[in-house]
């Protein structure tokens, strides 16, 4: 749910990397957002350690974030109009190592979690009860992935880097980047329990690593950690498995390792953004009969976007190493304009509208 204040603004979290796990950030910092002007400023912030993920409750007034960590751990906290959250209750375990997102299912009763997992502790996606103030009850299910690639240093196991529900809320997806594998489950909603029920094995080395659906549902866009690469694959709603249509490199920059990040699809269903970690850009790209067509990239407003979030009109982008949050303007025709509106907040990582 988005809530707007004065003046149609809208309030954005943004999550950070803490002293305790590797950055310089406080953890979640709630800033102000006014679409007419773009304007974009901080107002205020709380303590949670390693918040590398935000994401909302689909009807309270509730965020949860992810501690990464090993062991990791997950955190729910109330919302305040125009300023942090606060804590909901205490930390729970995240069911494994380095929890890197996590998401509600739609029917309010139920967090899910990726966590990353380690060179030697495999990759698992975690289940949390909730109850009807949206606070964590108890770790109701852990399932643990098989796999792995063949890119040296980063494949030797599993590593699960996403976790989201398809637009009709039947299947539970989970990106596998050392597997190359998107896992599909079936979470009973009584029992908050995972069934697998089908894998899709995307090209090898690709290191899928998050998803962004179009909104009707029919194509599921990757952004492909390890191949540098976006791929166009078409979703059957039947059985929640993928089918490559096409693949086109993430960007044009040449001879910079490359690591796309963030992935978000218009509300339109024509275009698809993701960030570039190495080139530092976001690229643009129109979705056709036949996959997808380069709209170009512009400078990301930093360096090492790793998250990308829409806002009315535009896209936030938060680069990791230079500490900010850039407003890029979206064109008409799905290419976007560059930053006009860059704010510093330590190591940040991830974004969500509220």
């Amino acid at each position: 749910m988005t809530s707007t204040g004065t003046a149609g603004q809208v309030v954005v979290l943004t999550g950070s990397y803490t002293p305790d796990t590797g950055g310089e950030g406080v953890g979640v910092t709630a800033l102000r957002f006014t679409p007419g002007d773009r304007a974009l400023s901080v107002v205020d912030a709380v303590a949670a350690s390693g918040a590398s993920f935000l994401a909302a409750h689909p009807t309270l007034p509730v965020v949860y974030t992810t501690h990464e960590s090993t062991p990791g751990a997950v955190a729910a906290f109330g919302l305040r109009e125009d300023a942090a959250p606060t804590p909901l209750g205490a930390p729970l375990t995240s069911g494994g190592a380095n929890p890197c997102h996590l998401t509600v299912h739609p029917g309010g009763d139920y967090l899910l979690t990726a966590n990353y997992g380690t060179d030697t502790l495999p990759g698992t996606v975690a289940v949390h009860r909730l109850d009807a103030d949206g606070r964590l009850v108890d770790l109701t299910d852990v399932v643990e992935h098989k796999g792995s690639g063949p890119v040296a240093g980063r494949q030797e196991g599993t590593h699960a880097h996403q976790v989201l529900v398809d637009p009709a809320g039947r299947y539970v997806l989970a990106t596998d980047l050392g597997a190359d594998t998107v896992f599909t489950y079936e979470l009973d909603t009584d029992t908050g329990k995972l069934k697998l029920v089908a894998t899709s094995q995307l090209r090898p080395g690709s290191g899928p690593r998050h998803l962004a659906f179009t909104p009707s549902g029919d194509l599921v866009l990757s952004a492909d950690e390890l191949s540098s690469t976006v791929t166009c694959h078409r979703y059957d709603a039947g059985t929640g498995t993928l089918h490559e249509v096409s693949r086109v490199p993430a960007t044009a920059v040449a001879d910079i390792p490359n690591q796309p990040g963030g992935i978000v699809t218009s509300d339109c269903g024509r275009y698809v953004w993701v960030t570039n970690r190495g080139a530092d850009t976001v690229a643009a790209f129109r979705i056709t009969g036949a996959g997808l067509a380069p709209l170009g990239e512009v400078p990301s407003g930093g360096s090492w976007p790793r998250g990308l979030t829409a806002a009315p009109g535009c896209l936030l982008v938060t680069n990791q190493h230079s500490g900010t949050v850039a407003v890029l303007g979206v064109s008409g025709d799905g290419s976007l304009l560059e930053a006009g509106v860059v704010v510093e907040v330590a190591s940040v990582v991830c974004g969500l509208v509220v």
